[in-house]
């Protein structure tokens, strides 16, 4: 590699290493954080910010990009080097568009508006939150306009999370998605099978605990290089030496803390299988929030919710609550853990619910940045469409609009994610099972090193190479689509409604 190239790499690093520092004092902030230290927060998350935008915009980075870009070096370097160029470019063209103050006070509203909403949420006081909402608005359309995107502010927050998605492209996703949704929601509705909720009642949370480590472990995750810690809203975060993951328990409701933490760790088995060795460039990044979502909602419904992993889990759930499940069938278990009913709580929801909970999401986004949506108006459209789309309505601002973190933390355009992982998900499930068919015989012996290899090479492997569309194609050999979803969750769930 050329001396230019390697001096890139090392630039790129410092950027990466001065990035995690800020990720670990997030983590903290949501899990150990004093309650009454806040402000020193904002005021040294503000600080990191300013100190990582100007290492990534360190003006030799800019002067090494242009030289590896000059036709006689950049035919020499190789494929994997290229992809760093290119992404390298695209990073900094971008961050050197933003001013260093502009970003010290987006990271300080950022802990200021988390404090906010976390109190909001408790007291279930959406106006004390709206201001901190319109902050986050103004300053979205501000980096918009900074980047050039002034005229398509929503498309710009979409494209932070997914490169080369938009709203338009994602409107017809869901547009299609929903149209074969809807069918099968009334369909299990109208089916007299329920599963009983009250059969799950009384988990001791030391056990719960027990049993999510174990599992969690079991399906690859390496607690040497990484935690599980209780916040207010799950999460997961930090890069491949050092993952930090949260849950949250509750004694009458142990599926919930269970697959929360399995998607979490979805999302840990992502960074923990990124090249290790490109950690802090383009190769050693992931590929944007759908690739994200797939893993963790593959790991969370796919696998989590199958007979197979059951058949193996099952003996040592019952080992660690004997109480709790004495008058409950592996049948009656079964059924729980695939229960189908809508719910108002977006990461309590069933697997079939769960895309109406986006749906809803992603059209209040659009219609915010639209400016057809006032923020003040927030909580009644969020009533409404919950209405329309779960046939719920929330009691409160905590059930309803106040329920997620993400908007405290200026994320908009990171919903539509969840949904679009979803659907690459079934995708790539469809794709292992046909070249593995085997597979779920793996899973009923505890073994899930198989998907988690091919995971691993197919998707992990391949860092920022290629975007979510173009990842999809390679994989699968067909395009982003919610057929494969609609097809998934068909095969699994009307069998067990159709009784």
């Amino acid at each position: 590699m050329p001396d230019s190239y390697v001096q890139l790499v090392l630039l790129l690093k410092r950027a990466h290493v001065l990035g995690t520092v800020s990720g670990l004092l997030g983590w903290d902030e949501q899990v150990f954080l004093p309650a009454d230290s806040a402000d020193l927060r904002a005021e040294q998350l503000a600080l990191l910010a300013e100190l990582d935008h100007e290492a990534s915009a360190h003006p030799e980075i800019g002067r090494l990009l242009t030289e590896l870009e000059q036709p006689a070096i950049q035919g020499g370097l190789d494929a994997a080097a290229q992809v760093v160029v290119r992404a390298a470019r695209r990073d900094y063209d971008r961050v050197t568009k933003l001013p260093a103050a502009f970003v010290a006070e987006k990271a300080r509203l950022c802990s200021a508006a988390y404090h906010a909403w976390a109190d909001a949420r408790t007291r279930s006081d959406f106006a004390a939150y709206a201001p901190f909402l319109e902050q986050h608005l103004a300053l979205t359309r501000r980096e918009a306009t900074y980047l050039g995107w002034g005229e398509r502010p929503y498309d710009y927050a979409i494209d932070q999370h997914d490169p080369g998605m938009d709203a338009a492209r994602i409107g017809a996703l869901f547009a299609e998605l929903k149209q074969g949704l809807l069918p099968l929601v009334q369909q299990i509705a109208a089916s007299p099978v329920r599963a009983n909720p009250a059969l799950l009642r009384g988990f001791p949370l030391a056990q719960q605990e027990v049993f999510l480590r174990e599992v969690t472990a079991g399906l690859g995750f390496n607690y040497r290089r990484g935690r599980i810690d209780v916040s207010l809203h799950p999460f997961c975060s930090g890069s491949g030496e050092d993952i930090r993951m949260t849950t949250r328990f509750d004694p009458d409701s142990p599926l919930d803390s269970l697959f929360g933490s399995i998607h979490e760790t979805g999302h840990g088995l992502y960074e923990q299988g990124l090249p290790l060795e490109h950690q802090g460039t383009p190769l050693g990044e992931n590929a944007g929030m759908a690739v994200h979502e797939s893993q963790s909602r593959l790991w969370e419904n796919q696998v989590a919710r199958g007979r197979a992993f059951w058949r193996h889990f099952e003996p040592r759930f019952r080992a660690l609550f004997p109480g709790p499940l004495a008058g409950v069938s592996s049948e009656e278990l079964y059924l729980a853990v695939n229960a189908v009913e809508p719910t108002l709580i977006r990461v309590e929801s069933d697997e079939i619910h769960y895309n109406l909970h986006i749906l809803l999401r992603f059209d209040i986004e659009r219609r915010l940045f639209s400016g057809e949506l006032a923020v003040a108006d927030l909580p009644a459209a969020w009533n409404s469409l919950s209405q329309e789309l779960l046939g719920l309505t929330p009691a409160n601002d905590r059930e309803g609009v106040l329920q997620d973190v993400h908007w405290s933390g200026g994320a908009f355009g990171y919903f539509p994610s969840y949904c679009l992982g979803n659907m690459m998900a079934a995708q790539l499930w469809t794709q292992v099972r046909s070249e593995h068919p085997a597979l779920e015989e793996d899973f009923a012996r505890g073994d899930f090193s198989r998907l988690l290899g091919w995971l691993r090479t197919r998707i992990h492997a391949q860092g920022r190479r290629l975007d979510a569309r173009a990842l999809v194609r390679e994989v699968t050999g067909t395009e982003l689509s919610p057929q494969p979803l609609l097809a998934y969750l068909r095969e699994r769930y009307l069998p067990l409604y159709a009784k």
